[in-house]
Protein backbone atom coordinates (compact mmCIF):
# COMPACT_ATOMS: atom_id res chain seq x y z
CA UNK A 1 0.00 0.00 0.00
CA UNK A 2 2.84 2.65 0.85
CA UNK A 3 4.71 1.85 -2.48
CA UNK A 4 1.42 2.12 -4.35
CA UNK A 5 1.25 6.11 -2.92
CA UNK A 6 5.08 6.43 -3.49
CA UNK A 7 4.59 5.69 -6.93
CA UNK A 8 1.53 7.84 -7.54
CA UNK A 9 3.06 10.39 -5.55
CA UNK A 10 6.10 10.46 -8.18
CA UNK A 11 3.63 10.59 -11.36
CA UNK A 12 3.89 14.12 -13.08
CA UNK A 13 0.40 15.49 -12.74
CA UNK A 14 -0.98 16.83 -15.88
CA UNK A 15 -1.51 20.49 -16.27
CA UNK A 16 -5.29 21.71 -15.81
CA UNK A 17 -3.68 25.32 -17.45
CA UNK A 18 -4.58 25.71 -21.46
CA UNK A 19 -0.95 26.08 -23.36
CA UNK A 20 -0.10 29.82 -23.68
CA UNK A 21 -0.74 29.85 -27.83
CA UNK A 22 2.12 32.12 -29.94
CA UNK A 23 1.48 33.92 -33.14
CA UNK A 24 4.75 34.75 -34.86
CA UNK A 25 5.26 37.24 -38.06
CA UNK A 26 8.32 38.67 -39.25
CA UNK A 27 10.44 41.29 -37.79
CA UNK A 28 11.54 44.41 -38.79
CA UNK A 29 9.74 46.79 -41.58
CA UNK A 30 5.57 45.62 -41.51
CA UNK A 31 3.05 46.32 -44.10
CA UNK A 32 -0.79 45.78 -44.18
CA UNK A 33 -1.36 42.27 -45.06
CA UNK A 34 0.52 40.65 -41.98
CA UNK A 35 -1.04 43.23 -39.73
CA UNK A 36 -4.72 42.32 -40.54
CA UNK A 37 -3.73 38.71 -40.65
CA UNK A 38 -2.64 38.98 -37.32
CA UNK A 39 -5.56 41.08 -35.92
CA UNK A 40 -8.26 38.51 -37.19
CA UNK A 41 -6.33 35.48 -35.68
CA UNK A 42 -6.35 37.28 -32.40
CA UNK A 43 -10.35 37.88 -32.75
CA UNK A 44 -10.55 34.20 -32.59
CA UNK A 45 -11.04 32.63 -28.80
CA UNK A 46 -8.50 30.04 -29.72
CA UNK A 47 -5.44 33.08 -30.68
CA UNK A 48 -7.10 35.76 -28.22
CA UNK A 49 -4.63 35.68 -25.55
CA UNK A 50 -1.97 34.59 -27.53
CA UNK A 51 1.79 36.05 -27.30
CA UNK A 52 2.90 37.76 -30.64
CA UNK A 53 6.21 37.70 -31.49
CA UNK A 54 8.20 38.93 -34.47
CA UNK A 55 11.13 37.06 -35.66
CA UNK A 56 13.03 35.67 -38.48
CA UNK A 57 14.53 33.04 -36.36
CA UNK A 58 13.33 29.51 -37.45
CA UNK A 59 13.74 28.78 -34.09
CA UNK A 60 11.33 30.54 -32.85
CA UNK A 61 9.07 29.55 -36.17
CA UNK A 62 9.43 25.92 -34.59
CA UNK A 63 8.36 27.00 -30.92
CA UNK A 64 5.51 29.11 -32.64
CA UNK A 65 1.66 27.79 -33.02
CA UNK A 66 1.49 29.30 -35.74
CA UNK A 67 3.76 31.62 -38.70
CA UNK A 68 2.43 34.43 -40.77
CA UNK A 69 3.91 36.48 -43.56
CA UNK A 70 7.68 34.61 -43.12
CA UNK A 71 8.76 31.03 -43.00
CA UNK A 72 8.90 30.53 -47.00
CA UNK A 73 5.84 27.68 -46.09
CA UNK A 74 2.27 28.08 -46.73
CA UNK A 75 1.29 24.49 -45.48
CA UNK A 76 -1.97 26.27 -43.79
CA UNK A 77 -2.17 24.60 -40.67
CA UNK A 78 0.65 26.29 -39.61
CA UNK A 79 3.12 28.14 -42.09
CA UNK A 80 1.05 30.98 -43.99
CA UNK A 81 3.49 32.81 -45.99
CA UNK A 82 3.40 34.20 -49.49
CA UNK A 83 6.81 34.84 -50.61
CA UNK A 84 8.11 31.41 -51.86
CA UNK A 85 8.77 31.46 -55.53
CA UNK A 86 6.34 28.77 -56.41
CA UNK A 87 3.59 29.90 -54.30
CA UNK A 88 0.42 30.88 -56.77
CA UNK A 89 -2.32 30.55 -54.57
CA UNK A 90 -5.29 32.27 -55.28
CA UNK A 91 -8.75 32.67 -53.20
CA UNK A 92 -10.65 30.43 -55.39
CA UNK A 93 -10.45 29.97 -59.34
CA UNK A 94 -12.80 33.02 -59.53
CA UNK A 95 -10.13 35.54 -58.49
CA UNK A 96 -6.27 36.09 -60.59
CA UNK A 97 -4.58 38.29 -57.42
CA UNK A 98 -2.52 36.12 -55.11
CA UNK A 99 -3.03 35.70 -51.92
CA UNK A 100 -1.04 37.62 -49.19
CA UNK A 101 -0.85 36.72 -45.70
CA UNK A 102 -4.02 37.94 -45.22
CA UNK A 103 -5.82 36.44 -48.17
CA UNK A 104 -4.06 33.15 -46.54
CA UNK A 105 -5.56 33.58 -42.97
CA UNK A 106 -8.98 34.60 -44.18
CA UNK A 107 -9.30 31.58 -46.46
CA UNK A 108 -8.72 29.22 -43.99
CA UNK A 109 -10.04 30.95 -40.97
CA UNK A 110 -12.80 33.90 -42.86
CA UNK A 111 -15.57 31.28 -42.30
CA UNK A 112 -14.99 30.95 -38.44
CA UNK A 113 -13.98 34.89 -37.96
CA UNK A 114 -17.44 36.03 -39.13
CA UNK A 115 -19.35 33.53 -37.01
CA UNK A 116 -17.68 34.26 -33.81
CA UNK A 117 -17.58 38.07 -34.53
CA UNK A 118 -20.89 38.29 -35.72
CA UNK A 119 -21.95 35.49 -33.25
CA UNK A 120 -23.77 33.47 -36.54
CA UNK A 121 -24.25 29.56 -36.20
CA UNK A 122 -22.19 27.68 -38.67
CA UNK A 123 -24.58 25.29 -39.03
CA UNK A 124 -27.67 27.26 -38.76
CA UNK A 125 -26.27 30.59 -40.60
CA UNK A 126 -24.36 28.72 -43.45
CA UNK A 127 -26.00 30.81 -46.58
CA UNK A 128 -25.40 34.28 -44.59
CA UNK A 129 -21.79 33.45 -43.72
CA UNK A 130 -20.91 32.04 -47.36
CA UNK A 131 -22.75 35.22 -48.83
CA UNK A 132 -20.18 37.17 -46.33
CA UNK A 133 -16.96 35.10 -46.73
CA UNK A 134 -17.48 35.97 -51.17
CA UNK A 135 -18.20 39.47 -50.47
CA UNK A 136 -15.85 40.54 -47.90
CA UNK A 137 -12.77 39.04 -49.77
CA UNK A 138 -14.23 40.90 -53.24
CA UNK A 139 -14.82 44.06 -51.48
CA UNK A 140 -11.80 44.26 -48.89
CA UNK A 141 -9.37 41.49 -48.72
CA UNK A 142 -8.96 41.10 -52.31
CA UNK A 143 -7.06 44.83 -52.72
CA UNK A 144 -4.70 43.70 -50.02
CA UNK A 145 -3.34 40.92 -50.88
CA UNK A 146 -3.30 42.62 -54.60
CA UNK A 147 -1.05 45.51 -53.16
CA UNK A 148 1.39 43.26 -51.32
CA UNK A 149 1.74 41.22 -54.22
CA UNK A 150 2.44 44.54 -56.46
CA UNK A 151 -0.45 44.21 -58.40
CA UNK A 152 -2.21 47.40 -59.87
CA UNK A 153 -5.98 47.87 -60.13
CA UNK A 154 -5.73 49.53 -63.16
CA UNK A 155 -5.24 48.20 -66.55
CA UNK A 156 -1.94 48.67 -69.08
CA UNK A 157 -3.28 52.14 -70.65
CA UNK A 158 -5.10 53.33 -67.34
CA UNK A 159 -3.62 56.16 -65.82
CA UNK A 160 -4.53 57.26 -62.14
CA UNK A 161 -5.65 61.44 -62.44
CA UNK A 162 -4.30 61.81 -59.53
CA UNK A 163 -1.83 60.40 -56.53
CA UNK A 164 -3.27 58.46 -53.69
CA UNK A 165 -0.50 56.69 -52.92
CA UNK A 166 -0.33 58.07 -49.06
CA UNK A 167 -4.40 57.66 -49.38
CA UNK A 168 -4.51 53.91 -49.15
CA UNK A 169 -4.83 51.76 -46.47
CA UNK A 170 -1.33 49.87 -47.03
CA UNK A 171 0.28 53.16 -47.40
CA UNK A 172 -1.29 54.12 -43.91
CA UNK A 173 0.54 51.40 -42.36
CA UNK A 174 3.87 51.90 -44.03
CA UNK A 175 4.32 55.26 -42.41
CA UNK A 176 3.70 53.67 -38.95
CA UNK A 177 6.55 52.19 -39.52
CA UNK A 178 9.44 54.17 -38.05
CA UNK A 179 11.38 56.36 -40.25
CA UNK A 180 15.10 55.78 -41.50
CA UNK A 181 16.24 58.55 -40.06
CA UNK A 182 15.52 56.30 -36.50
CA UNK A 183 18.14 54.28 -35.15
CA UNK A 184 17.39 50.62 -35.89
CA UNK A 185 18.74 49.45 -32.82
CA UNK A 186 16.28 51.80 -30.95
CA UNK A 187 13.46 52.06 -32.83
CA UNK A 188 10.62 49.89 -31.81
CA UNK A 189 8.80 48.26 -34.93
CA UNK A 190 6.70 45.87 -32.38
CA UNK A 191 5.00 48.78 -30.44
CA UNK A 192 4.65 50.12 -34.08
CA UNK A 193 3.59 46.63 -35.49
CA UNK A 194 1.21 46.20 -33.03
CA UNK A 195 -0.92 50.25 -33.65
CA UNK A 196 -0.99 49.28 -37.46
CA UNK A 197 -2.42 46.12 -36.52
CA UNK A 198 -4.93 47.69 -33.71
CA UNK A 199 -5.80 50.68 -37.82
CA UNK A 200 -6.60 47.77 -39.97
CA UNK A 201 -8.34 45.52 -37.32
CA UNK A 202 -10.39 48.61 -36.65
CA UNK A 203 -11.31 48.90 -40.79
CA UNK A 204 -11.87 45.17 -41.03
CA UNK A 205 -14.35 45.19 -38.03
CA UNK A 206 -16.04 48.08 -39.84
CA UNK A 207 -16.40 46.52 -42.66
CA UNK A 208 -17.37 43.22 -41.27
CA UNK A 209 -20.20 45.01 -39.10
CA UNK A 210 -21.57 46.79 -41.79
CA UNK A 211 -21.96 43.88 -44.48
CA UNK A 212 -22.88 41.42 -41.52
CA UNK A 213 -25.18 43.34 -40.10
CA UNK A 214 -26.64 45.95 -42.85
CA UNK A 215 -25.90 44.73 -46.23
CA UNK A 216 -27.07 41.05 -45.09
CA UNK A 217 -30.32 41.80 -43.69
CA UNK A 218 -31.00 44.29 -46.84
CA UNK A 219 -31.72 41.12 -48.86
CA UNK A 220 -34.93 40.29 -47.29
CA UNK A 221 -36.43 43.18 -48.21
CA UNK A 222 -35.45 42.92 -52.31
CA UNK A 223 -36.25 39.38 -51.32
CA UNK A 224 -39.77 40.73 -50.74
CA UNK A 225 -40.18 43.25 -53.59
CA UNK A 226 -39.09 40.88 -56.12
CA UNK A 227 -41.88 38.64 -54.74
CA UNK A 228 -44.52 40.90 -55.19
CA UNK A 229 -43.39 42.91 -58.21
CA UNK A 230 -45.89 41.19 -60.45
CA UNK A 231 -48.79 42.55 -58.57
CA UNK A 232 -47.68 45.71 -59.58
CA UNK A 233 -45.80 44.86 -63.17
CA UNK A 234 -47.32 41.48 -64.72
CA UNK A 235 -43.56 41.11 -65.99
CA UNK A 236 -42.02 42.32 -62.51
CA UNK A 237 -40.48 45.11 -64.12
CA UNK A 238 -40.97 47.07 -61.13
CA UNK A 239 -39.69 46.76 -57.54
CA UNK A 240 -40.99 48.53 -54.57
CA UNK A 241 -39.05 48.41 -51.34
CA UNK A 242 -40.91 49.07 -48.10
CA UNK A 243 -37.91 51.15 -47.04
CA UNK A 244 -34.52 51.72 -48.85
CA UNK A 245 -31.89 49.66 -48.67
CA UNK A 246 -28.41 48.85 -49.95
CA UNK A 247 -30.67 46.77 -52.91
CA UNK A 248 -27.99 46.34 -55.86
CA UNK A 249 -26.13 43.25 -54.95
CA UNK A 250 -28.95 41.63 -53.60
CA UNK A 251 -31.10 42.01 -56.76
CA UNK A 252 -28.11 40.55 -59.04
CA UNK A 253 -27.64 37.60 -57.02
CA UNK A 254 -31.37 36.85 -56.62
CA UNK A 255 -31.62 37.04 -60.49
CA UNK A 256 -28.66 34.87 -60.73
CA UNK A 257 -30.09 32.42 -58.72
CA UNK A 258 -33.71 32.48 -60.32
CA UNK A 259 -32.68 32.84 -63.97
CA UNK A 260 -34.89 35.89 -64.27
CA UNK A 261 -33.12 39.26 -65.36
CA UNK A 262 -36.13 41.86 -65.58
CA UNK A 263 -36.46 44.43 -63.32
CA UNK A 264 -35.71 47.50 -64.84
CA UNK A 265 -37.06 50.18 -61.70
CA UNK A 266 -36.42 50.24 -58.22
CA UNK A 267 -38.74 52.24 -56.11
CA UNK A 268 -37.91 53.59 -52.53
CA UNK A 269 -38.64 56.50 -49.83
CA UNK A 270 -35.29 58.72 -49.63
CA UNK A 271 -34.41 60.45 -46.24
CA UNK A 272 -36.45 63.78 -46.88
CA UNK A 273 -39.31 61.69 -46.91
CA UNK A 274 -39.95 61.96 -51.14
CA UNK A 275 -39.83 58.84 -53.30
CA UNK A 276 -37.14 57.91 -55.72
CA UNK A 277 -37.32 56.19 -59.13
CA UNK A 278 -34.07 54.16 -59.83
CA UNK A 279 -33.32 52.25 -62.42
CA UNK A 280 -31.79 49.34 -62.47
CA UNK A 281 -27.78 49.37 -64.10
CA UNK A 282 -27.04 47.23 -66.86
CA UNK A 283 -24.09 45.08 -64.47
CA UNK A 284 -23.05 45.64 -61.36
CA UNK A 285 -20.99 48.65 -60.93
CA UNK A 286 -21.84 50.52 -64.31
CA UNK A 287 -23.09 53.91 -65.36
CA UNK A 288 -25.73 52.42 -68.15
CA UNK A 289 -28.51 51.29 -67.19
CA UNK A 290 -31.35 48.34 -68.21
CA UNK A 291 -33.65 51.37 -69.41
CA UNK A 292 -33.06 54.50 -68.50
CA UNK A 293 -36.05 56.92 -67.70
CA UNK A 294 -37.73 58.33 -70.87
CA UNK A 295 -35.31 61.13 -72.59
CA UNK A 296 -38.15 63.67 -72.87
CA UNK A 297 -38.18 63.99 -69.14
CA UNK A 298 -34.24 64.02 -68.22
CA UNK A 299 -33.03 67.38 -66.90
CA UNK A 300 -37.05 68.39 -66.22
CA UNK A 301 -38.25 69.69 -62.75
CA UNK A 302 -41.36 70.31 -60.61
CA UNK A 303 -44.26 71.47 -62.33
CA UNK A 304 -42.71 71.85 -65.35
CA UNK A 305 -42.18 68.02 -64.88
CA UNK A 306 -46.18 67.02 -63.46
CA UNK A 307 -47.53 68.97 -66.56
CA UNK A 308 -45.21 67.29 -69.02
CA UNK A 309 -45.98 63.67 -66.99
CA UNK A 310 -49.57 64.20 -66.19
CA UNK A 311 -48.39 62.92 -62.57
CA UNK A 312 -49.01 65.30 -60.02
CA UNK A 313 -46.25 65.87 -57.12
CA UNK A 314 -43.06 65.43 -59.52
CA UNK A 315 -39.71 66.69 -57.95
CA UNK A 316 -37.02 66.15 -60.94
CA UNK A 317 -35.58 63.39 -63.10
CA UNK A 318 -32.03 63.43 -63.82
CA UNK A 319 -30.51 64.90 -66.74
CA UNK A 320 -28.56 61.46 -67.34
CA UNK A 321 -32.19 59.64 -66.81
CA UNK A 322 -31.08 57.29 -64.50
CA UNK A 323 -32.80 58.68 -61.19
CA UNK A 324 -35.76 60.04 -60.51
CA UNK A 325 -38.05 61.71 -57.77
CA UNK A 326 -41.98 62.72 -56.59
CA UNK A 327 -43.54 63.65 -53.66
CA UNK A 328 -45.19 60.22 -53.16
CA UNK A 329 -45.11 56.54 -53.22
CA UNK A 330 -48.34 56.47 -56.08
CA UNK A 331 -46.64 59.35 -57.99
CA UNK A 332 -43.36 57.23 -58.62
CA UNK A 333 -44.96 54.52 -59.43
CA UNK A 334 -47.02 56.04 -61.94
CA UNK A 335 -43.99 57.98 -63.93
CA UNK A 336 -42.41 53.77 -63.74
CA UNK A 337 -45.69 51.98 -65.28
CA UNK A 338 -45.45 55.21 -68.30
CA UNK A 339 -41.85 54.38 -68.48
CA UNK A 340 -41.42 50.43 -68.36
CA UNK A 341 -43.29 50.75 -72.52
CA UNK A 342 -42.03 54.36 -73.14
Amino acid sequence: MVEEEERVAKKPKMSTEQKHLQICTHSGQFHADESLAVYMLKTLPKFKDATVVRSRDPKVWEESDIVVDVGGISDEVKFFDHHQRDFEGTFSSKYSSKLSSAGLIYKHFGKEIISVNLELNAEKDSESIDLLYEKIYKEFIEAIDANDNGISAYGKDAKPLFSEKNFKLASVVQHLNPSWINDPKDADYDAAFAKASEFMGMFFTNVLNDYGKAWLPARQYVEKAVAESTSIDPQGRILVLDRFVPWQDHLFTIERETKKKVALYVLFEDTSGNWRISAVPAAAGSFDSRKKLPEPWRGVRDDALSKLTNVEGCVFVHAAGFIGGAKTKDAVLQLAKMAVDY
